[in-house]
């Protein structure tokens, strides 16, 4: 039962995504991107459903060639999330997808080449109602930009992005996103906040190439929550070489840290010691493989001992205390019933189960009249 985020956020132009709005007063949307061959409908079907089972608002699929581009047409009829196709350099793939139904186009207009072929991805962009996503990364920035800087610098990510959207602005196309994405943090962080200055359209936040499942994890969780804690950031996407489930999964544990989505359970866990009468990692680890599926936002807390437990307790929606002979559930702040460590996570998890459907129909209740 914790506080609201105390943080505000930059004001954004709201574009769609679909059905997904990205900027405003929209929540974070949380992406991941495919990692299969593009070519093979059903294995990517397959990873997005699994992407969409794990809670992603928008998924974006690569789309390198014409025959990719006739297999996204099959993806999307085929999958109920938002598709963002990534595209380079040729415009007519961006003119192919359009027809077959995209929902956002990540393609950077200066590298498709001349005026016409730009403005024939725009038109067919506007007639649409389709957004683009200017996408600039600092392993590949412009060679002019690599001679003036000398190397990837924060400057030198603005005045690349700031030319895809002088393109677009020389044909009042408004109807995008930005991102500015580097694999040092400290680059990334300074070149969103000098492009938070300069547009008032969505930002898309990521740290590109960050790494494993643990070391790109802490990364995007420190670059990350700088920018979000500071107001900025409109949707993001965590890059893992990992499974892409991963990287939806720690998109909404960072925004649930700064209360900024509540979505699924928030585990309050004591690491444990020496004091705990019950095995905490355990009951943690298959607590958290068991509920996965659990999508009503609900605060939980499993601590080990007597010290912290009943504080931390009383503040969950559910919370259970080691204690001797007995550990002690609270519900909502108030002991509840007594668990021994026989079948102590299959009782917790019935407990929980029961209180995130109590919450599920009284926020449908609430739907419904109001």
């Amino acid at each position: 039962m914790h506080c609201a985020s105390p943080i505000k956020r930059r004001q954004s132009r709201k574009i769609w995504v679909g059905s997904v709005p990205v900027g405003g007063d929209a929540p974070i949307a949380v992406q991941s991107m495919t990692n299969t061959d593009t070519l093979d409908v059903a294995a990517t079907v397959a990873q997005i459903r699994r992407l969409e089972d794990a809670g992603a608002d928008i998924v974006r699929v690569s789309v390198p060639d014409m025959d990719a581009a006739e297999a996204f047409g099959k993806i999307k009829q085929q999958v109920r999330v938002p598709l963002v196709a990534d595209i380079h350099f040729d415009y007519k793939i961006a003119l192919r997808v359009a027809e077959l139904g995209v929902d956002c186009l990540r393609i950077n207009p200066g590298n498709i080449g001349r005026e016409d072929r730009v403005r024939a991805v725009v038109d067919a962009a506007r007639e649409r109602n389709i957004p683009i996503r200017i996408g600039v990364n600092a392993g590949s920035l412009e060679k002019d930009l690599q001679k003036k800087y000398g190397e990837p610098t924060p400057e030198a990510l603005l005045e690349s992005a700031m030319r895809h959207v002088d393109h677009l602005d020389k044909l009042d196309f408004q109807n995008f996103k930005v991102s500015v994405k580097a694999s040092d943090v400290f680059m990334a962080v300074a070149a969103y906040r000098l492009l938070a200055k300069q547009i008032e359209q969505p930002l898309h936040l990521g740290i590109t190439e960050a790494g494993g499942l643990r070391s790109g994890t802490v990364k995007s969780a420190v670059g990350l929550g700088m920018l979000l804690a500071e107001g900025i950031g409109d949707t993001i996407r965590i890059s893992l070489a990992a499974d892409p489930v991963e990287e939806i999964k720690v998109g909404f544990d960072i925004l649930k840290s700064l209360h900024l989505r509540s979505r699924g359970i928030n585990f309050i866990a004591c690491p444990s010691c020496s004091r705990q009468n019950f095995d905490v990692v355990k009951t943690m680890n298959e607590l958290e493989g068991r509920l996965e599926d659990l999508l009503v936002p609900l605060d939980v807390a499993v601590i080990g001992c007597v010290v912290n437990g009943p504080g931390e307790a009383k503040e969950a929606h559910i919370g259970l205390t080691g204690g001797t002979p007995n550990n002690l559930v609270y519900i909502d702040g108030k002991p509840a019933q007594k668990l021994n460590n026989d079948n102590l996570v299959d009782e917790l998890e019935r407990l929980i189960r029961e209180k995130a459907a109590e919450r599920a129909e009284a926020d449908a209740s609430l739907i419904v009249r109001g």
